[in-house]
């Protein structure tokens, strides 16, 4: 069985503030919230919609970040028992484990894909779907694929190629900073 992708919140960029796209993964016994960074109200936009799920904080076992800007990362520790993943430890209480980075499988349908640009230890986190591969990542940070030329990147060259080895294997992008969209629309 394959695991399964909920949006819990869509991030956005605006005159009015930021906020990073927080989701959450099933995957067996494994429930992964990836990027819970800032959010408007961390009980509406992460607690609430978890609680609509099913799930308690103290449920979940895992949290994945794409990169470690605080619109991404600021509201990892509500997990209480999460093991934090990124793009090459896992750390759990007060032990730091390295992973190799591309191919670390923080459960059996996920899979952590360095992607290098907007900083250079991005990572984008790879989802088996019923639907297809999910790929929650920054490097978009639109549904509209807006900034083409991320004006925060460390190095543009590096995010097309990880751009480019991101849609070689997702069908659905999850931007930084918005809804879902498909990898290659129709």
């Amino acid at each position: 069985m394959a695991a399964s992708y909920h949006l819990l919140h869509a991030g956005y960029v605006n005159e009015h503030g930021v906020a990073g796209t927080v989701s959450l993964v099933r995957d067996g016994s494994s429930l992964i919230v990836v990027d819970p960074g800032m959010v408007g109200d961390r009980e509406r936009d992460i607690a609430q919609p978890l609680r609509d799920l099913g799930i308690g904080l103290e449920q979940v076992t895992h949290v994945f970040l794409t990169h470690h800007h605080p619109d991404h990362a600021l509201n990892g520790g509500m997990f209480p028992n999460a093991a934090v993943v990124d793009f090459w430890a896992t750390y759990a209480a007060d032990q730091w484990t390295d992973h190799p980075g591309t191919g670390h499988r923080p459960s059996p349908h996920t899979e952590v894909l360095l992607t290098p640009g907007h900083t250079a230890e991005d990572a984008t986190l790879l989802i088996q779907t019923d639907a297809g591969v999910v790929a929650c990542t920054h490097l978009w940070w639109r549904s509209d694929r807006t900034p083409e030329v991320d004006p925060l990147a460390d190095d543009q060259v590096a995010l097309e190629a990880s751009r480019r080895a991101v849609l070689e294997r997702a069908d659905i992008i999850v931007p930084g900073h918005g809804e879902p969209f498909p990898a290659h629309p129709a």
